[in-house]
């Protein structure tokens, strides 16, 4: 077990402040308990981390991720210059995912979990597509976060768009890792899953009582293929198939959605997750949660791991499309711990916990917080990161690996990557 001493704990749903000692039990869904001076000698064989001066809060979560995308970071320009979202889907990513081997996820992932858990965060939403590296993809990924030590829910992207073979691997992926594992069933969007496909997903969800985790309208261009192929628009299609019947289901950007489509959001279980700096970079459109309800949470699409960052760009970019304010804008930060408790999901207990050293010039309080969040709070501050109750960032370094040996492999296999792109 891990005492964190001297510390000022927020509680991330009240937000009261109290001046205390930390006990955190080591475990998955573990505790923590709020000890005295006076108890501090029972634990004197425990590790101490001193905290004085610094906050101590709940740790964070990713909504939506795409570890294959870690390995895009600085590559050269596509074979042709993309002039709408599908040309940049077509020579960007779909260009970049038929590239990764094995090899190539496994540092995707481990770079992916290295930069969330020094970001505070310790648990993962990640869609993955990797079209002829189907098979084990999921293991592969989900060895490298439990090594790193951040906890996960992840998918493989099924999709038409490379053909029924490799749909039909997606499936047995999807099929063989929910036996023993929690996670989704991914689709990768409406205008590439056809009819079947979509229908034999919804059956490997009800079979494992999971959620479907795709892409809604994030380009109008999805709504304008289902309009045209099955006279109807995406949401209704995804909650005609059942998809939106699942409280577990994750409906991804949801930009371009008509009054209907909100409403039927609005009154199921599903869930929404906003990447506004990913619309932002693709210029597809602005996010708001008009009509929508309160299941709303952040993802970062891949762009990076740093959640603060997601909020700030979704409280900033949404002042003039988007119902947000500072308590929305913390609201669905925090989202994702209410979307992984009410699923039951494990990896998000109590004791997954981030210690900032944050210097305010200013008093920081319950009162104002939200401004704090917003306006102060950056990943710099992060010095130490408990996930389940493990000490997986201690003093701003990674304690599970190497992370300079792994980084400097990764360098090497990205190489490979972009060399293997232009061929």
């Amino acid at each position: 077990m891990i005492i964190l001493k001297n510390a000022t704990y927020i509680d991330w749903e009240s937000l009261e402040f109290s001046k205390t000692n930390i006990l955190v039990d080591e475990g998955i869904d573990s505790k923590i308990s709020l000890i005295s001076d006076a108890e501090l000698e029972k634990y004197k064989n425990s590790e101490i981390v001193d905290c004085s001066g610094k906050l101590v809060t709940k740790s964070f979560g990713v909504g939506h991720h795409h570890v294959y995308s870690s390995l895009a970071r600085g590559m050269g320009a596509p074979k042709k210059s993309p002039k709408d979202f599908q040309e940049i889907l077509k020579y960007i990513w779909w260009t970049l995912d038929k590239c990764l081997n094995e090899e190539m996820i496994k540092y995707s992932a481990l770079t992916t979990a290295i930069a969330c858990a020094k970001a505070g965060s310790t648990f993962v939403i990640d869609h993955h597509a990797s079209p002829f590296a189907v098979n084990n993809s999921l293991e592969i990924i989900a060895k490298a976060f439990d090594q790193i030590g951040v906890s996960h829910l992840l998918c493989y992207e099924i999709s038409d768009r490379d053909g029924k073979d490799i749909a039909d691997k997606g499936f047995e992926e999807t099929a063989t890792y929910l036996q023993t594992n929690q996670g989704l069933v991914g689709l990768h969007a409406s205008f590439t899953v056809g009819k079947e496909t979509l229908q034999q997903a919804v059956t490997l969800m009800n079979r494992f009582k999971s959620g479907i985790h795709i892409h809604v309208a994030e380009d109008l261009s999805d709504q304008n293929h289902c309009l045209k192929t099955y006279g109807k628009n995406v949401v209704n299609r995804l909650f005609e198939n059942g998809v939106l019947d699942s409280s577990k289901t994750i409906l991804g950007h949801c930009l371009h959605l008509e009054d209907e489509e909100r409403g039927l959001i609005r009154n199921s279980p599903a869930w929404v997750v906003q990447n506004m700096e990913s619309n932002l970079n693709n210029k597809v459109g602005y996010f708001s949660a008009k009509d929508l309800g309160n299941n709303i949470m952040l993802g970062t699409d891949g762009m990076h791991s740093d959640m603060l960052q997601s909020a700030k760009f979704a409280f900033f970019a949404g002042q003039n499309t988007d119902l947000i304010d500072y308590k929305t804008a913390y609201e669905r930060f925090r989202n994702v711990h209410r979307y992984l408790n009410v699923n039951e999901f494990k990896g998000d207990g109590e004791n997954n916990l981030v210690v900032l050293d944050y210097k305010s010039p200013t008093p920081i309080n319950k009162d104002n917080f939200f401004g704090h969040f917003l306006f102060g709070f950056n990943s710099s501050i992060i010095t130490d990161v408990i996930s389940d109750g493990k000490l997986i960032v201690k003093n701003r370094l990674v304690q599970t690996v190497d992370e300079d040996v792994i980084l400097e492999e990764s360098r090497k296999v990205t190489q490979k990557l972009w060399e293997k792109m232009q061929g």
